[in-house]
Parts: structure tokens; sequence; C-alpha cells
């Protein structure tokens, strides 16, 4: 089946939302896209990712429950099964992960799988970070990663002005 599009605005950009009847594909962020240029119509068989995407983002929602069908290697979707385990607000490090893959050797392919990981946000790969503690690598920048991480914290900072 085709792949159909949505548009989402974010405080981080613009989501792009894909998929077909089997699943969301990808979702991707973009800063550069003329909000002019978007389609406002929303396929139906995007309906509910787009729903619970907002619903993210107004804090109204700390899980995701949609079908997905990322595409990718074995290993890298083994990667990112592991990425969706991490609970909301939490983090974990890359070696971390390859732990969990049983074998601390893959700790490099473990993180460029993450980086490949084609379901911004729904599979939180923002919530890796370096063994110690550092916002290390992240594909959409690490401004939106430390927003991401801000944004599910359970600590929410109060502005004094």
């Amino acid at each position: 089946m085709e792949i159909q599009t949505a548009y989402i605005e974010t405080p981080l950009g613009i989501a792009i939302l894909e998929g077909n009847n089997e699943g969301i594909t990808r979702i991707s962020i973009q800063s550069d896209i003329d909000k002019k240029e978007l389609k406002e119509e929303i396929p139906d068989i995007l309906m509910e990712g787009v729903k619970q995407v907002k619903e993210y983002f107004n804090g109204e929602r700390t899980t995701f429950n949609l079908t997905l069908n990322p595409q990718g290697t074995d290993f890298q979707k083994k990667v990112w099964k592991e990425l969706e385990k991490i609970s909301f607000g939490k983090t974990v490090s890359y070696l971390e992960i390859a732990k969990r893959l049983g074998d601390v050797k893959t700790i490099r392919a473990a993180a460029s799988a993450n980086g490949k990981n084609p379901l911004w946000v729904i599979i939180p790969c923002h919530r890796v970070i370096g063994s110690d503690g550092s916002l290390t690598g992240y594909a959409g920048g690490l401004w939106r990663k430390k927003w991401l991480l801000e944004h599910e914290s359970p600590a929410k900072q109060q502005s004094l002005f």
C-alpha cells in the first residue's frame, strides 16, 4: 500500500509522520519546511498517530499505542525494541543498551542503530545518553534531545520571570 504523509506542528519543528495499513514507518522532524506548503489534511490511516504525537507534546501522553512498521536490519530492529522499553522520564546509557542486547562489544553498532531510528519520539532514542550522563549524539540536534528530556522530566522547572 502507498505511504501516506501527515504534518504536525510541534515545539521542535514540523514532524512528518508516514505510514500505511501496515503501520507507521517513519516520523521525522524538520525545521526548514515552509508552513504554507504543508497539507492540512490528515489521512485516515495516520489520524491516531497524529493524535498521540500531539498528546505527547501537550503533556497528556507518556506512552504510545500505535502499530509500528519501521524499516531496518534485524539488528537495528532489536535495538529499537530495546529503546521502546525505556520508560517515560528515564534515561539509559548506550552501554546499558549494548548489555541488554547481550554483548557490550555491540555498543558502537547499537549507537549507530539508535541514530538511524526512523520513528522519532515514538521510539524514544532521545532517552539514551552517554555513560557519564552527557547528552551525546542526536540526529535531531542536541537542543531537541535536551528539550525532550526536560519535557519528560518529573521535576518541571518553574520560570522565575
